[in-house]
């Protein structure tokens, strides 16, 4: 068994007294020396400028010195080593080896400075948007603006609502802190752009109810100002099909599962393109970096600081097919062989991962030529390791090309799964002829349900289609599923196999120190540390 590189965790494990970070309720409002509304009004290039940064700081690295630290993919990759689908090799340049471990997840930690400083700075940028917009003067194009700045606080402030609430686990079916103080339901405070620094001292965690109130209005505002914008920039920025699936999702966190269906199918309308075919998803070029196949993802640039370290953005991490980056030299990524066994073989998506020596469909798997370096991809994978997320132009050596590639931040494909699934909950049978309809249309020409537990199929091939997209997590928390890596033949690292009786308490994210210290109201009402709750299965 290897042991994870001291250095790595050294790092990852630094208490926030070492590390000099103000509280991100700090960043509230505009302090001395910072763009102000009337300047953002008086010109219109500068509007534009912040609008311009809010894609830019989703892919932007927070500090290089922590290579885990490259911004909204990270939070993806985070939350997909939290779940049991998603499988990284056991190997010392393994960087985000403290979540799938369950260590160091309580609120005096760096790791989780950095996911909390990272949604509350990108709702900032928001706030700076939304508050540079007056809609009573605004030109077409500046309500178009606006509609983004809603669009984005209600996207990051969702994420958080959905990683930070605390709700009911096998450890902590009570809900109680270490205070005891009652944190079901709590999520975190809700930072606008009109908020004072005063209020931001005294600003306690929302509650399930006030957050979805919040976030609803944030994309009613959305919904009716985005239809302004000339242009989402190639599918970088949101546009009205996206707000819906805000929607979609917002709705079915609430459970309600009648608008959740509503907005998915208007998500699927508005957009108007069939999801990816087996071509295009298994493009050794193309496969899975493509943004024009998307509703809504990242585009890296040549000139973005996460490509030119070469090693600290997406693809350095996600694709196994590079001999340049993290995966490709290591911690590769695989399926869990559990997940991996329950799909078809007549399912084209089976063949995004490596199949089994001998198995019928190891020759149906696609591998990037690396006959120009010696590499031979298909000896180097591992079984179930993933051939998803292709490098730039199928460029596995050159980092700067490489890397220039995109990540999904919604795809069509999931509103067709929480469609089925809020239909499905309000009438059973419904949902799962809408699976059907969508597998034998788009995915498997011979699929037909014979199980028991329709949610739970509508649930499952929405994890496969979604995979390494930073969504199962969600799920898994939402629908109260089990997490299970430890069973015969598991291809989890021994540390890691976790099995848990519903949701993990892992997944209730605590809230930093830093923010308990300046914002008073949230002192003593934090959630309990989950740190090492369960003992890997023997």
């Amino acid at each position: 068994m290897k042991k994870i590189n001291k250095s790595i965790y050294g790092v990852l494990l630094t208490g926030l007294t070492l590390f000099a970070m103000t509280s991100c309720i700090d960043e509230a409002e505009p302090r001395n020396g910072a763009v102000t509304q009337d300047m953002l009004g008086r010109s219109a290039t500068a509007t534009a400028s912040l609008v311009n940064g809010l894609p830019a700081y989703g892919k932007s690295v927070w500090n290089t010195r922590y290579h885990w630290t490259y911004g909204t993919p990270a939070l993806m990759r985070i939350r997909d080593v939290m779940a049991d689908d998603y499988v990284v090799v056991d190997h010392d340049y393994n960087q985000f080896s403290p979540w799938a471990a369950t260590v160091a997840l309580g609120p005096s930690y760096l790791i989780g400075q950095f996911v909390y400083t990272h949604y509350y700075s990108y709702v900032f940028s928001a706030n700076l948007v939304i508050a540079a917009v007056n809609p009573e003067k605004a030109t077409k194009e500046q309500l178009g603006y606006l509609g983004l700045g809603y669009a984005y606080r209600a996207a990051n402030y969702l994420d958080m609502a959905r990683m930070y609430e605390f709700l009911p686990t096998d450890i902590n079916p009570a809900c109680t802190n270490e205070q005891g103080y009652n944190v079901k339901n709590l999520t975190v405070p809700i930072v606008t752009d009109t908020l004072s620094e005063k209020a931001s001292r005294n600003n306690p965690r929302a509650t399930h109810e006030e957050m979805f109130k919040f976030i609803e209005s944030d994309l009613n505002n959305a919904e009716k100002y985005i239809v302004n914008l000339a242009s989402n920039n190639n599918n970088t920025l949101p546009n009205l099909a996206v707000v819906y699936g805000l929607k979609a999702r917002l709705y079915m966190w609430n459970e309600d599962y009648a608008q959740a269906k509503d907005y998915a199918r208007k998500a699927i309308d508005t957009y108007g393109k069939a999801p990816m075919s087996e071509e295009q998803a298994t493009d050794v070029k193309k496969g899975f970096n493509d943004i024009s196949k998307w509703m809504w993802g990242a585009q890296y640039t040549s000139e973005d600081v996460a490509v030119k370290t070469g090693i600290i953005n997406f693809t350095s991490f996600a694709s196994n097919e590079t001999s340049f980056g993290y995966a490709g030299n290591g911690p590769m990524n695989m399926i869990g062989k559990a997940f991996y066994d329950r799909i078809s073989d007549t399912d084209w998506r089976k063949t995004m991962w490596k199949a089994p020596d001998g198995s019928p469909l190891e020759a149906k798997n696609k591998y990037i030529d690396g006959s120009k370096h010696k590499i031979d991809f298909k000896k180097k994978l591992p079984t179930y390791g993933s051939l998803k997320f292709r490098p730039n132009e199928g460029n596995y050596a050159e980092s700067q090309i490489a890397c220039a590639s995109a990540y999904p931040l919604m795809r069509v494909e999931e509103m067709y799964f929480i469609e089925a699934e809020a239909a499905e909950r309000i009438a059973a049978g419904t949902g799962i002829a809408l699976l059907e309809k969508f597998m034998k249309a788009y995915r498997d020409k011979s699929y037909t349900y014979t199980g028991t537990d329709a949610i739970d199929e509508i649930l499952f091939q929405k994890r496969i289609e979604l995979w390494g997209e930073g969504l199962s997590f969600f799920d898994v928390k939402r629908a109260n599923l089990s997490v299970t890596r430890g069973y015969p033949d598991t291809n989890f690292f021994e540390e890691w196999r976790f099995n848990t009786n519903g949701r993990p308490a892992w997944m209730n994210f605590c809230i930093v120190n830093l923010e308990e210290n300046d914002n008073p109201a949230v002192k003593g009402k934090n959630n309990p540390d989950p740190s090492r709750a369960y003992k890997p299965w023997k």
